[in-house]
C-alpha cells in the first residue's frame, strides 16, 4: 500500500512541476538505453524500406532525401504563413526545421559522391515536392492553409534511413524483412 501511495505521490509531483523549456534541439530519445544497437537499426531499416513510398517519391536514396527535405520544408513554410499558431504548431515547425536541416546536411555530405544524374534526379524530386505546397500557399483563406498544415501526416520512415545511409556512404542494400527474421521462408509477401 505504501508503495502505491509513493508512486502516486511521485506522479502527482512530476505532473505539478513547472515545465522547463528545453534548449536541446537534438533528437528525442525514446529508448531507455543509449545508442541503438546494430540489430535494432537493421530492424527499423528493414521495416522502413518494406513499406511502399507515397506516389511521386523517388526510390533511390539521394533523390528521396531531397524530396523529403523539400516536403518537410514546405510544411514548415506553410505553418509560418499562419498568423494564429498555437504552441503545438510552433513545436511541429521547430522539429520540421531540425529534420530539414538533417536532410540538407546529409545531401551536402553525399553530393560529391553522386553522379550528375543522381543530382539532377534529386533537384527534380525536390522541385516536385515543393510544387505540392504551391497551391496551398496560394490560398488566401488562412483557415484552408491551417487545415492543410494540420493534415500533413509526416514523412515516410525511409527518409531518416536514406539520410543516414547517404551521409555514411552506405552502398549495400538495406536490410530486408527476411534478413531480420520478420518473414519466414515461403511466406506470402502480401501478408
Amino acid at each position: 500500500m505504501l508503495t502505491v501511495l509513493a508512486i502516486t505521490a511521485a506522479m502527482f509531483t512530476q505532473a505539478a512541476a513547472p515545465q522547463q523549456a528545453t534548449t536541446d534541439d537534438g533528437p528525442i530519445r525514446t529508448a531507455a538505453r543509449g545508442a541503438e544497437s546494430g540489430p535494432e537499426l537493421r530492424l527499423r531499416e528493414a521495416l522502413a524500406y518494406s513499406n511502399p513510398l507515397p506516389r511521386g517519391a523517388p526510390s533511390e536514396d539521394y533523390p528521396l532525401v531531397a524530396w523529403c527535405d523539400a516536403l518537410v520544408s514546405g510544411h514548415v513554410r506553410l505553418g509560418e504563413s499562419l498568423t494564429d499558431r498555437n504552441p503545438e504548431d510552433l513545436e511541429i515547425m521547430r522539429l520540421g526545421r531540425l529534420e530539414a536541416s538533417d536532410f540538407r546536411s546529409a545531401l551536402a555530405i553525399a553530393a560529391p559522391r553522386q553522379t550528375a544524374a543522381a543530382r539532377a534526379a534529386a533537384a527534380q524530386a525536390a522541385e516536385a515536392a515543393t510544387a505540392r505546397w504551391t497551391p496551398l500557399m496560394a490560398q488566401e483563406d488562412e483557415t484552408a492553409r491551417s487545415q492543410a498544415f494540420g493534415l500533413f501526416f509526416g514523412l515516410p520512415g525511409r527518409c531518416e534511413h536514406a539520410a543516414r545511409r547517404i551521409r555514411a556512404n552506405v552502398t549495400s542494400a538495406p536490410a530486408t524483412l527476411d534478413e531480420v527474421g520478420l518473414r519466414s521462408e515461403g511466406a506470402d509477401p502480401a501478408q
